[in-house]
């Protein structure tokens, strides 16, 4: 058996090496002792004299190789050491007074004789002298350049004359020492490095052949992606075909027979790193066979075929029979979740489909269980458990907190659970699945789009961590400069404001700021252990048969129903019908589950409302249980909910269910006011204002969070703040209070009572009286409603002085005169509960 563990170390075919990234090495220095920056300033002195021909040129050709005009025959950065001597030359030999032979100094030094091939050099050298200063880490890009340039002769004038080509080995290497190396070594690399577009064939005439074209593809892989000429996806797609193709070569060259290869993990994903093992799977008879494809592939990649059923323990390759009967017996939650992954990527097509579409039936048809969610959440800990010890949580890109894993096990464990009913999220990348949770809802859409930004981020730093030296690096270096040179790989550079390492650590720190919490809210979502614990999702069929336990009477209006909530293909349908055995479940501890599964039919009836719905049990289970029971116990917040179904989020939220006192609801109502201009409109925002409130004392009550106590207060404080806010929209020109009498008087409220009140106004004559009785009809027009679909409360004045044949209102003296003569003992008595609670609230007192 052949494991990670046998491997060598070292990019082609080592085991993990963690080393410390962008630190030069001596063997890659090569280095003179005087800076290469000061050296390539130094080319300008061309730019300033020139006199210097034949004599100068001489210098800085080595064997003095002039072209017919006297210039320098190529751009020779190899030489700088060479043109260190050079240039002191020509400073010295620029001076006035000194005689060159041939004579006049002045006339050699002005610009009308200066040969144009000089000048064309200058450019040159100012361009890779550019390009050199704004990489990533100029001082280890000129003394690669320089070693490139005198290894490759013909490197020369590629770097004189193809931008393309200047570019492409500047980024190189400024990232990748690794990379760098194999310039220097295979000239075939500059090649490469001219074309980007061109992929090479496979060369499988041998393992060397094929470990060689692995290496130059790997370059030209990484030069794209250092240019920004492709994405995270085609990356990760270039470097996964590149692997298949590897696999696919060493079986042709091992004669493997009928043995198919499955990629697994970031293969199977098509998402690999620069630095990834490559995990595979065997199917086959032949384990010699497969033993071959592993010695030709580890020679190219670290090949890892523990994800085996029984890991290292177990045989190499089995039959599909034989990974069949593992799967029904043995297989654990993890094996089940790696399958999610699996790909046929080489070997006999026919048998690794089937290998495929095998693996995936164990996956979606088998139940995902309570233990199976339990066991995905404990092997995440495990992971985070050990990056903690190491003491590195926050540098590791890869496994630390809101680091990548973080975005994919949570992904992983969303398939899981909605992939049995939904094949559109099926899919082995991370991120094409993650959009197809976001679009079907299983993921609010905000938060996908946050992930997947911080997925990209993530992915990008953990390749430009690995493309150093190809080893598999996950963890941000401390030292200085080796941030810094990483900071201006991934593209920061110094501002004014912030450093490039200051740069890319707040947004490291802000991307998984970001990732955290939403993995928590998905992976941890309680919606999940409903589902494991309901198991799959139940057929209305079955969901009728267990009606009569569950304690629904009327069979035949709750058979229409349950057809009618889960019918139709889309997925909010598909996710109804996973929710409904908790929904019945729920139902069936209310007063009355028929009337609460009638108003959830209701409530759901037509596309976009299921949707809502929907999206709202998805994001808090919470809110789908209180929903039930509210539903289950009063039809009046059944018929609340059916006209405001936008009221069901609030549900599932604490802060939203909280009592409000008088003064803040009255907070609220004053802004609905504010923005709002005309009188509908103000009763349309009040309006809403006391649904929502009213929803919220209800559901408080009947969850049993209030006493009886606490909800008559309560009603009666929102319809004080209810009748405060009308009062202040018409600005009675009098003087002018409401006096609450009755249920309302003694805050004690039930949900559909009548508000009982008194208007008193003070003024001395007529002109007073009839402004107060204006004030008080626009007052009972405004909270009455002037149509019944505006209506705020049935605001009830008949308990004043002479009942309905009274004014509406009277001054304070009115009263007075009219207790004290004629009032009849039930009224005085009414007037024990009388309150002032709207409007002046002085004058209410002097009441």
């Amino acid at each position: 058996m052949v494991g990670a563990d046998d491997l060598a170390v070292g990019a082609d075919g080592g085991g993990v090496v963690e080393v410390a990234a962008g630190v030069d090495e001596a063997h890659h220095r090569g280095a003179p002792s005087r800076s290469r920056r000061d050296l390539l300033d130094r080319f300008h002195v061309l730019d300033h004299e020139p006199g210097l021909q034949k004599e100068v040129l001489g210098w800085v050709s080595r064997d003095h190789e002039l072209r017919e005009h006297g210039q320098v025959a190529s751009l020779c950065l190899g030489f700088l050491e060479r043109l260190e001597h050079a240039f002191d030359v020509a400073r010295e030999v620029a001076d006035h007074r000194v005689q060159l032979a041939g004579g006049d100094t002045d006339a050699r030094h002005r610009k009308s004789v200066r040969d144009p091939a000089c000048k064309n050099f200058v450019v040159r050298v100012d361009a890779l002298r550019d390009a050199i200063g704004h990489s990533a880490a100029p001082e280890a890009v000129t003394a690669a350049v320089e070693r490139l340039v005198e290894t490759h002769a013909g490197l020369r004038e590629r770097l004189e004359g193809d931008e393309r080509v200047r570019a492409a080995v500047v980024v190189v290497c400024g990232a990748s020492r690794s990379l760098t190396d194999l310039c220097a070594s295979d000239v075939t690399a500059l090649d490469v490095l001219s074309d980007l577009g061109d992929r090479r064939p496979v060369d499988d005439a041998d393992v060397e052949h094929l470990r060689r074209w692995k290496r130059l593809e790997l370059l030209r892989i990484a030069a794209r992606d250092l240019l920004g000429l492709d994405g995270l996806e085609e990356v990760g797609g270039a470097l996964s075909r590149m692997a298949a193709d590897v696999l696919e070569a060493s079986c042709r060259i091992v004669d493997a027979g009928p043995l198919a290869v499955i990629g697994m993990g970031k293969l199977g994903g098509a998402e690999l790193n620069y630095a990834s093992d490559v995990d595979v799977l065997f199917v086959g008879s032949d384990e010699s066979a497969a033993r071959r494809v592993i010695d030709v592939a580890r020679r190219c990649f670290r090949v890892d075929a523990d994800l085996r059923p029984e890991g290292r323990a177990g045989p190499l390759t089995r039959t599909i029979e034989s990974y069949e009967a593992y799967w029904d017996r043995w297989a654990e939650a993890w094996e089940f979740q790696a399958l999610l992954k699996a790909r046929a990527v080489a070997g006999d097509a026919a048998t690794g489909a089937t290998f495929v579409t095998a693996a995936s039936r164990r996956v979606w048809e088998r139940p995902f269980t309570a233990d199976d969610l339990r066991a995905v959440r404990s092997m995440k800990a495990r992971a985070e458990h050990a990056t903690s010890r190491r003491g590195v949580a926050e540098r590791e890109v890869k496994l630390g907190r809101g680091g990548i894993r973080d975005i994919e096990f949570a992904v992983q464990l969303l398939q899981l659970v909605h992939g049995r009913t939904d094949p559109g999220v099926r899919m082995p990348s991370t991120l094409g699945a993650l959009a197809e949770l976001g679009s079907a809802g299983y993921v609010d859409p905000a938060d996908a789009n946050a992930l997947d930004e911080a997925y990209r981020f993530l992915r990008a730093v953990e390749h430009r961590l690995q493309l150093l030296d190809e080893q598999q690096v996950h963890v941000v270096p401390t030292d200085v400069e080796s941030r810094q040179r990483l900071a201006r790989v991934i593209g920061y550079r110094d501002m004014p404001e912030a450093t490039a390492i200051e740069q890319f650590d707040e947004e490291l720190s802000r991307r998984q700021a970001v990732v955290r919490p939403i993995h928590e809210r998905l992976f941890f979502r309680p919606l999940l252990e409903a589902f494991a614990g309901a198991g799959s999702a139940l057929p209305p069929a079955a969901a009728e048969a267990r009606l009569a336990a569950f304690g629904f009477a009327d069979a035949a209006r709750t058979r229409q129903a349950l057809r009618e909530l889960t019918r139709g293909l889309t997925r909010s349908s598909r996710l109804m019908q996973q929710l409904l055995p908790l929904l019945l479940e729920w139902l069936s501890e209310t007063p009355d589950p028929d009337l609460g599964l009638l108003g959830l039919r209701t409530l759901a009836s037509g596309g976009p409302r299921t949707t809502e719905l929907v999206t709202a049990f998805r994001d808090s289970p919470e809110a789908a249980r209180r929903l039930c029971v509210l539903l289950g116990t009063s039809p009046v917040l059944g018929d609340t909910l059916q006209h405001n179904p936008d009221l069901v989020p609030a549900l599932g939220d604490a802060a939203a269910l909280t009592r409000r006192d008088r003064a803040t609801l009255e907070q609220s109502a004053r802004r609905v006011l504010d923005v709002r201009a005309s009188r509908e409109e103000h009763a349309r925002g009040l309006q809403r204002l006391k649904r929502r409130e009213e929803l919220a004392v209800a559901a408080r009550d009947v969850l049993g969070v209030d006493s009886v106590e606490e909800t008559g207060s309560a009603l009666t404080d929102l319809a004080e703040a209810v009748l405060e806010s009308a009062l202040a929209a018409l600005s009675p020109p009098v003087p002018f209070a409401v006096v609450a009498m009755g249920r309302f008087g003694g805050a004690e409220l039930s949900y559909a009572s009548d508000l009982d009140a008194l208007f008193v106004y003070d003024g001395p004559g007529p002109p007073e009286f009839e402004l107060a009785e204006r004030s008080g009809e626009a007052l009972l027009r405004f909270v009455n409603g002037e149509t019944g679909a505006l209506r705020l409360y049935a605001l009830d004045p008949d308990l004043r002085p002479e009942g309905k044949q009274g004014p509406l209102a009277r001054s304070l003296e009115g009263y007075r005169t009219y207790y004290e003569r004629w009032a009849g003992v039930w009224e005085l008595q009414a007037l024990v509960r009388a309150r002032p609670v709207a409007g002046d609230l002085a004058l209410g007192a002097r009441f």
